[in-house]
């Protein structure tokens, strides 16, 4: 009964990206990103899922008969966008043979007959991830195919006829034969087709002339004791080492290696923000197109939708054009305005793309199409104004500007991130609302006119959105959410989550409509974003302290230019020409409260400042020197919480800032 394999891929000897195939001592190729890896006897070969193959030249490759078996053994790290051949010689869909995995974990053996594919197919997720599986096909011409998983028959279709073998063509192991959609996805026009492939490792990869029998495939996998392969379980960035102080950082962020390698990229693409009293970031990482992510102190994630649009009717033929379509980052990029004790500011500039790499509405003239500018104005309290514009007439009529997107590990489920009531939401007259997952919750008299959001995320830190007053909020439950966003490279506008393989987010809403402002040919709007522990009451009370600031007085030597809600400070000029403390009044009332608020001071000529409240020394501020061409400037952040007027001296100092306070 003993038979040997006329192809059999070990992956004990690779040599200059090539493993030779034991059968016949041919060295075929091994396409893209790869690495030797622990397998189930020695060796194994882990693939990318994005580049890898191996390739069996068609003048190589062994023609079988009437009967054939393959056998593998394989361990995923996650699940393939779609059907994807552990090893396939295919040819148009209508010759040759493939052993196949699918997007849920099941496993098909297919064969070309009478030019048609006929299946025989597992139940979803016979393959777990992480863990080593046998698999085996055995064909029989005129009789069955048979499907085994780990020495058992799941499997067995009769079969009239025989297989049609293709003719020169490759064997391909690892990835699909040519470009293929995503399952599962919304919009058909919104999806490209792609090459994707298997994302683990493979082993002992055999294939015979003859059908081995039943107990054979049984003792091929009892007779091998696998320890357990070496992928570990997947988290989206985290922050191996705090820097202990406010600030924003360039860094390299790391996911996992197949998804890093893909990227041509030296050091510092990405940016993290980071708090001294709060454990929560402020993340801008390539894997979410740079959108901002607010990161607990248990690695739960928050992101926030670009400006999105998209034809109607007839123009629709692309499907939506947003930050998340651009999965290279062509038209999305980051970078650091202002960085020092007192704020952090920084910039994310982005066209919105399809699925199919275009620019929205590009003129015709000038090539320019629609861009955006979002500048983060961040503060040492975990908060941060988020200021979005866009020039006039460049996004069309279809638009949408915020949506708030939580987003889930690999691994993780909606309800191992969110509480049922998932959101509260409030206006600012502490009117308050919980929505829940359950439908049959959710108020049926939802009037509109909220301003306020916190997520209930299983967490100690929880994130919010303050927006202007006249804010318009809709409400939506998608059970499941999508997984073509982010870190996925899928060419598609929308994939349904239907296993929790990857990262994915929850389109829970809300949505908003903001306030529009118009300066000259821009357009704008701005919300206050954070994450921190404040309970709902505590969190209006902030929220209007922005929306509703108390009114600024000061002395004869500084200008106030009244309060900058994109900015979420007051900014002053000192016309003095001179160094000269700043006299500050704030009318601050229950209406009006003072929490927290900052100042920025154009020409400050002074190397530091330090404050006094209500004449006497307050320690806890912080102050930071902008040094720009046209002077220096200060910015200062007082932490004080007070409901009655306050005033503030800013004394100017030969020194930097010298505050070692940690705000609350």
């Amino acid at each position: 009964m003993a038979q040997t394999p006329v192809m059999k891929w070990d992956f004990e000897t690779i040599k200059n990206g090539q493993a030779i195939e034991l059968s016949t001592g041919i060295a075929d190729d091994i396409e893209g990103n790869f690495e030797e890896a622990a397998g189930v006897d020695g060796k194994g070969l882990r693939l990318d899922g994005f580049t890898t193959r191996v390739i069996r030249e068609a003048e190589d490759t062994t023609r079988l008969g009437n009967e054939f078996t393959i056998e593998a053994w394989v361990s995923l790290g996650e699940y393939p966008l779609n059907w994807c051949p552990l090893i396939t010689t295919e040819s148009d869909e209508v010759k040759g043979y493939r052993l196949l995995i699918g997007p849920y974990g099941q496993v098909s053996f297919e064969t070309a007959i009478n030019e048609q594919w006929i299946s025989c197919t597992s139940a979803n997720e016979t393959m777990p991830l992480r863990k080593w599986m046998h698999i085996a096909a055995v064909y029989t011409a005129e009789k069955e195919m048979t499907l085994y998983v780990n020495g058992e028959a799941l499997c067995t279709v009769a079969i009239k006829g025989s297989l049609t073998y293709p003719k020169k063509i490759n064997c391909i192991i690892g990835m699909v034969a040519a470009p293929r959609r995503p399952s599962d996805t919304i919009r058909t026009w919104g999806t490209m087709p792609d090459f994707y492939g298997l994302d683990g490792i493979i082993d002992e990869i055999m294939v015979f002339d003859k059908a081995r029998t039943a107990e054979q495939i049984k003792i091929a996998f009892s007779n091998c004791t696998a320890n357990s392969p070496d992928i570990p379980v997947r988290r989206l960035p985290t922050i191996e080492q705090h820097p202990d102080h406010f600030g924003a950082f360039y860094t390299k962020l790391k996911y996992y290696d197949g998804w890093d390698n893909l990227w041509p990229v030296d050091e510092d693409p990405d940016v993290v923000v980071c708090f001294d009293n709060n454990p929560c970031k402020l993340v801008f990482w390539r894997g979410v197109r740079y959108g901002p992510c607010w990161v607990s102190e248990n690695e739960n994630w928050m992101t926030d939708q670009s400006l999105e649009t998209w034809g109607t009717g007839a123009n629709d033929i692309e499907g939506c054009f947003e930050h998340m379509q651009d999965r290279h980052c062509r038209f999305s990029h980051v970078r650091i305005i202002e960085n020092n004790d007192a704020r952090a500011v920084v910039h994310w500039r982005y066209a919105p793309v399809s699925s199919h790499g275009s620019t929205w509405l590009p003129d015709p003239k000038t090539g320019w199409e629609c861009w955006v500018d979002e500048y983060y104005y961040i503060y040492p309290d975990g908060s941060a104004v988020r200021k979005v514009s866009w020039n006039k007439g460049t996004t069309g009529r279809a638009l949408q500007l915020q949506e708030s997107l939580p987003v889930t590990q690999p691994g993780q489920r909606n309800e191992d991130l969110l509480e049922k009531d998932y959101v509260h939401v409030a206006d600012y007259e502490y009117n308050t609302t919980a929505v829940s997952v359950d439908l049959r919750q959710q108020p049926a008299d939802w009037p509109g006119n909220y301003t306020v959001q916190q997520f209930n995320f299983k967490s100690q830190n929880k994130p919010y959105i303050c927006f202007e007053p006249e804010n318009r909020m809709s409400v939506r439950w998608i059970d499941g959410g999508y997984n073509h966003f982010p870190v996925n490279q899928a060419r598609c506008d929308g994939r349904w989550t239907k296993t929790f393989d990857r990262p994915s987010h929850i389109s829970s809403s809300p949505c908003s409509k903001p306030v529009i402002h118009e300066h000259g040919s821009r357009l704008s709007w701005n919300a206050l974003y954070g994450m921190n522990t404040m309970e709902m009451s505590e969190l209006i009370g902030f929220g209007r302290s922005w929306a509703y600031p108390a009114e600024l007085s000061t002395g004869p030597e500084f200008v106030s230019n009244g309060y900058d809600r994109s900015q979420r400070c007051y900014p002053l000029e000192n016309t003095s020409g001179k160094a000269a403390k700043a006299e500050i009044n704030l009318g601050g009332s229950k209406e009006s409260p003072v929490l927290n608020p900052a100042f920025s001071i154009k020409n400050w000529h002074a190397a530091g400042a330090r404050i006094l409240v209500n004449g006497k020394v307050h320690d806890n501020y912080r102050a930071g020197i902008n040094r720009k061409l046209e002077g220096n400037d200060l910015v200062v952040f007082v932490d004080i919480h007070e409901l009655v007027p306050v005033n503030i001296t800013i004394l100017p100092t030969t020194t930097s800032n010298e505050s070692t306070s940690t705000p609350q």
